[in-house]
């Protein structure tokens, strides 16, 4: 991992925000460690007296925010909110605005109660493929042990309240925040701080090039030279824009044996899911009226099987895997269709990669199912009706 600091360019910033605005930025060039919209980072300022926390304001992508992209929250409301028993996502949100000193700033990102509770100035966190393709698969527990000794290592629980909740009660009494370097969520990503903003960019690039150099190790995956097999593509149209991936690692992913088997493992890191669902339509024997028929009734079964009061979405596939052809990816517009194949794209690598080092897991269907159908989605499609 490239470390992309440049002393001349931080010596330009006058501010904690300026630099804030900085370092968020060099996080999201890379895109190894943050796609569309992926991470998020914060940092703590005195305003009149008080502290604030500014943190990623939602719908903003790391790799060009700016300063007006940053919520500023009171720190005395998020940090009680963490000491609550039970708190939904709309009421969280909600707070979190109310709390706000600028009410014409964005929507605070859900991990603000957590950059809250980590009592370091300067917060980043990311999805880091490398961390995740270790954690996703089925040693990944004694493997990101093993790598991270003095990292806080925390099991899959649904981001927002519930992260913050978990984190809140196993930090709250003795914890030695000094002595820890990070916290690694499983199946989710990574977070590093310090009181320094460089410190705290130094520490991401130093824990990922770790688990980069672990997987360069340990989990080398060789592209054969395949010939694409014909495919008509009209036969195939779920929206209006199609995105074709027939690159080497594509055209490798899409011609495994037991394909259906092993591209329906579910997705890298849980916030994918609202991009491209759980799994993605397969293609196998060249019937695409019979697979997409597959498809559909097996999503109202899982829709079926979880839901309480949730509203279903579009049943249709958002990307399909087709036999020894590639992978497409569907979108109302074409950069709808580009980004989900950005990340089906490191999906594909990270499930490969996990395959070598024992097999590839993803959270659970129950969880995929939460995550999918997340209050905070719902209440936007709701409010559409």
């Amino acid at each position: 991992m490239k470390n992309l600091w440049d002393e001349g360019k931080a010596s330009e910033c006058k501010t904690d925000l300026d630099m804030r605005v900085y370092t968020s930025n060099l996080l999201g060039q890379s895109d190894e460690l943050v796609l569309h919209g992926g991470g998020n980072t914060s940092v703590k300022s005195m305003v009149d007296g008080e502290e604030i926390l500014y943190v990623k304001g939602s719908g903003w992508d790391l790799v060009s925010i700016e300063a007006e992209g940053f919520a500023p929250v009171k720190m005395t409301t998020l940090l009680e909110m963490a000491k609550m028993k039970s708190l939904s996502d709309t009421d969280m949100v909600a707070g979190q605005k109310e709390a706000m000193i600028n009410p014409a700033a964005p929507n605070p990102s859900v991990e603000a109660i957590l950059h809250a509770l980590i009592p370091f100035k300067v917060v980043d966190h990311t999805h880091a493929d490398a961390v995740v393709t270790i954690s996703n698969s089925k040693k990944g527990q004694e493997h990101i042990a093993n790598l991270y000794p003095n990292f806080l290592i925390i099991p899959y629980v649904m981001p927002g309240f519930i992260l913050a909740q978990k984190i809140y009660e196993m930090t709250k009494e003795d914890f030695d925040w000094d002595a820890c370097e990070g916290l690694i969520l499983h199946n989710h990503g990574i977070f590093t701080f310090d009181n320094d903003a460089k410190k705290s960019y130094e520490k991401m690039i130093e824990a990922v090039s770790k688990a980069e150099e672990f997987l360069a190790k340990n989990a080398e995956v060789v592209f054969d030279d395949i010939e694409p097999m014909a495919f008509e593509l009209d036969d195939l149209k779920i929206d209006k824009y199609m995105h074709v991936n027939q690159s080497p690692l594509a055209l490798h992913y899409a011609s495994q044996d037991d394909l259906r088997a092993k591209v329906t493992r579910g997705v890298l890191t849980p916030e994918h899911i609202l991009r491209t669902k759980r799994v993605p339509l397969v293609v196998e024997d060249g019937d695409v009226e019979e697979a997409l028929k597959h498809f559909k009734v097996a999503y109202e079964a899982y829709f079926n099987a979880y839901k309480t009061d949730e509203i279903m979405l579009d049943p249709n596939p958002k990307y399909a895997v087709i036999k020894n052809f590639g992978v497409l990816s569907f979108g109302k517009t074409q950069k709808e269709a580009d980004v989900i194949n950005d990340v089906v794209e490191h999906t594909m690598m990270a499930v490969l990669r996990a395959d070598k080092l024992g097999g590839y897991k993803s959270i659970s269907i129950p969880d995929s199912f939460a995550m999918e159908y997340w209050e905070l989605e719902q209440a936007k499609l709701k409010k559409t009706l």
